[in-house]
């Protein structure tokens, strides 16, 4: 039996923080009224999620068991709606004609924007920018144990990657002499609303290879760079995910 899919997922300053949990483990939690959740990379002890899927008219209600997240991706553009792709692993499913969910708690919706998005290097704004690409993955391991259920045992997290994809217009060879030079630098992505609503993914040590300078036509030139953090002694892990709203815990 296999059990996996997707779901597309809104990045808000709430909610997404369950999907943060999932990718990253239980978060350390700071503060009192406003509240900095600090999501960290390296945790092999991920939580396994319980998604039930309902369509009431019908009526069918589907609650798959045992979700782990296997990746993470999102883009950061100049337009459209910021939405996350989350790509889970599940053991089982179980179908009902009623909902096994109860009543879920609801969360006021405040999306973040691609007009919240900010990339700096080094703590230095980045600019031209066109678009990029970030994807974070645990590359999940299948235990497929021979069992009468036909399910899988579990699924467990190997090694963690960061990488992504960045489209720059060719103004400047900051970027491509990183490349060219062979060294890292760290890389943040930030949605902010103010001083205590924001989320901030910070890869600690990213190298660059190096790229292809096209000369297509009249157009300006465009420059795409596919990144790839590693993990920084400095910082104790690969990656840092902070996100700051009032939710207590997650």
């Amino acid at each position: 039996m296999t059990t996996d899919g997707d779901i597309k997922v809104p990045i808000d300053a709430e909610a997404f923080g369950f999907w943060l949990k999932a990718a990253f483990g239980t978060p350390t939690t700071t503060g009192t009224t406003n509240k900095t959740h600090t999501f960290k990379s390296g945790n092999w002890n991920l939580p396994s999620l319980a998604i039930e899927v309902g369509m009431p008219e019908i009526p069918r209600f589907a609650m798959y068991t045992g979700c782990v997240l296997d990746q993470l991706t999102w883009q950061m553009q100049r337009s459209g709606l910021l939405t996350a792709d989350a790509k889970l692993i599940a053991q089982g499913e179980n179908v009902a004609a009623t909902t096994a969910a109860g009543t879920p708690t609801a969360y006021a919706l405040q999306r973040f924007g691609h007009f919240n998005g900010a990339i700096k290097r080094g703590g230095v704004a980045l600019g031209n920018i066109v678009s990029a690409d970030i994807t974070y993955a645990n590359n999940l391991d299948r235990i497929e144990t021979i069992r009468a259920d036909g399910r899988i045992d579990g699924a467990d997290p190997s090694i963690a990657a960061l990488t992504g994809k960045i489209d720059v217009r060719f103004a400047d060879t900051t970027l491509m002499d990183q490349a060219l030079n062979g060294t890292s630098s760290a890389l943040e992505f930030s949605y902010t609303i103010s001083p205590t609503v924001s989320l901030t993914i910070t890869a600690h040590a990213v190298y660059l290879p190096r790229p292809r300078a096209e000369i297509q036509g009249p157009q300006g030139i465009q420059v795409s760079f596919d990144w790839q953090a590693a993990y920084d002694s400095t910082a104790g892990q690969m990656c840092t995910a902070v996100l700051k709203n009032t939710i207590a815990s997650y």
